[in-house]
């Protein structure tokens, strides 16, 4: 078969200029009979190559082919070599083929599936194995108050499923730590997942449609392998499922407003609702959602052994009094690190300072709403138990409790540095309200003093608030009256005295 440019060349020499077979032959090196036969032909079919029935291999291809489709989902090195296939093939299928035949068909499978998953980009409706991510916003109680939260959903456009994680915000690790539950209660990851253009994935969008990823999610996407697809600008349509799908969870599991007490028990409640939630019939398919899933199931990637630290790194320095600020929210770390550099670990619930070493100085909770600053006392505690006069000119002063602030204010020196020391001994979990409770109950009969405000602490841990007079068990012996003088002596004096 020659080529096209050659044919195109014959017909028109031939056709359209005149010149003879042999000529244009000549030209071309290529025999006469040939100039003749493409210059006169009518129709250009491609002629479709004969497929001829094996009895050897046919039996065995579907057997390879669910080999190589479950060999696709894992890590290169996890892969079934042919030579192994060749050999299972000959130990449980009593395969009597040689094994060139089984590595030329594993190759050509391979190629051929890898392109199929590599056209498969639009419509992600119609593929199995594929999802789209969006955040929606919801009503919710706490504390008596009513909240917004955002929640995160995966949903599966060919099953028509879900998934969805409530999270204080919509950053980076938020995200990635909704995504990386996702893909640990599924057991798989989606080859393919389409987004919007969420800030915590994209940093910047060029004028051609390229994007420049977030760090940490760039390292999240390779770490679990999948696909990932953002819509065009302004196009939201293009996630209409999973738009869809936001409303659909709001509506159906968020509303009237869920009461939260704790986050993370609240969404673990959630899975079981999303999956009851496919026992319906497919609104088009007439295919129970359930069955449907099960099919998306069979597409997913292999989890990788090791989970992703879903946590973004940042170095800072820390002002004079020891405080770092992150995302705007105020961290302490110790008087040791004041206007010195720190390294700080970021995840969705935590913030962790770190030495040069990596080794942890605190570890707060992560704060997020209108609180600004997160104070852990203890290493503050030891300062200022020998420096206690600098605690009035420090910002630190106006961060103890109210009722603390005024006690230090009415204390001598000595009296807050035992003051001091006794918060550094007894403070734990940084919570003051025990201690609060027994400074309160201490003061109720004037200016108490650290023992008495210690007494009354353990007082009040042991669910007692009054000072108790001990009776003892035991029976005590007769004493004898106290006399006053010296007569009692001559006691030791009758019979001669000690002996």
């Amino acid at each position: 078969m020659l080529a096209v440019a050659q044919i195109d060349y014959i017909r028109h020499e031939v056709n359209q200029t005149g010149e003879t077979y042999a000529s244009v032959g000549r030209k071309m090196g290529i025999d006469p009979r040939t100039v003749s036969k493409y210059a006169n032909q009518e129709e250009f079919k491609k002629k479709e190559k004969q497929k001829r029935k094996s009895p050897v291999m046919d039996p065995i291809k579907p057997i390879l082919d669910k080999w190589i489709k479950e060999d696709l989902k894992k890590k290169k090195k996890y892969q079934r070599t042919a030579k192994k296939m060749y050999e299972q093939l000959k130990e449980f299928h009593s395969f009597t083929g040689s094994d060139r035949t089984v590595r030329d068909y594993v190759s050509r499978r391979k190629k051929e599936l890898k392109e199929s998953m590599g056209d498969a980009a639009l419509p992600l409706e119609s593929i199995p194995g594929t999802a789209q991510v969006d955040f929606g916003t919801g009503p919710f109680k706490y504390h008596s108050e009513v909240i917004d939260l955002p929640y995160l959903v995966m949903s599966f456009p060919n099953s028509n499923c879900f998934y969805f994680q409530v999270f204080p915000s919509e950053n980076t690790e938020c995200l990635l730590e909704g995504l990386q539950r996702m893909f640990r209660y599924m057991g798989g990851v989606p080859r393919i997942i389409r987004f919007d253009n969420l800030s915590p994935a994209v940093k910047k969008i060029f004028s051609k449609g390229e994007r420049e990823l977030t760090d940490t999610f760039e390292r999240f996407v390779l770490h679990y392998g999948f696909q990932y697809e953002f819509c065009n600008p302004g196009k939201g349509n293009e996630k209409g499922h999973v738009e869809a799908m936001v409303k659909y969870v709001r509506n159906n599991f968020l509303l009237p407003e869920n009461t939260v007490l704790n986050l993370d028990h609240f969404n673990e409640t959630l899975w079981s609702l999303a999956e009851k939630d496919r026992d319906r019939l497919h609104y088009n398919k007439n295919i129970l959602q359930s069955d449907l899933f099960e099919e998306d199931r069979d597409n997913w990637l292999m989890l990788p052994e090791k989970e992703f630290e879903c946590a973004r790194y940042q170095e800072v320095k820390a002002d004079k009094y020891g405080m770092v600020s992150i995302d705007k929210k105020q961290y302490s770390t110790t008087p040791r690190f004041a206007k010195q550099k720190v390294r700080v670990s970021i995840t969705y619930n935590e913030v962790t300072i770190l030495n040069e070493y990596n080794e942890i100085i605190v570890k707060h909770t992560r704060l997020y709403g209108i609180k600004r600053k997160s104070m852990i006392w203890q290493p503050y505690l030891d300062l200022l138990s020998k420096r206690p006069r600098a605690i009035k000119y420090s910002s630190l002063y106006n961060q103890f409790p109210s009722i603390w602030t005024e006690y230090l204010m009415n204390c001598t020196e000595e009296q807050q540095k035992s003051a001091l020391r006794l918060l550094g001994e007894l403070l734990k979990n940084n919570d003051f309200s025990l201690l609060n409770q027994a400074l309160t109950l201490a003061s109720s009969h004037g200016h108490p003093s650290t023992d008495q405000i210690k007494q009354c602490f353990y007082s009040v841990l042991h669910q007692g608030n009054t000072y108790e007079t001990i009776t003892p068990n035991i029976a005590l012996p007769n004493m004898p009256e106290a006399t006053r003088g010296l007569s009692h002596y001559d006691s030791l004096l009758q019979n001669g005295g000690v002996s």
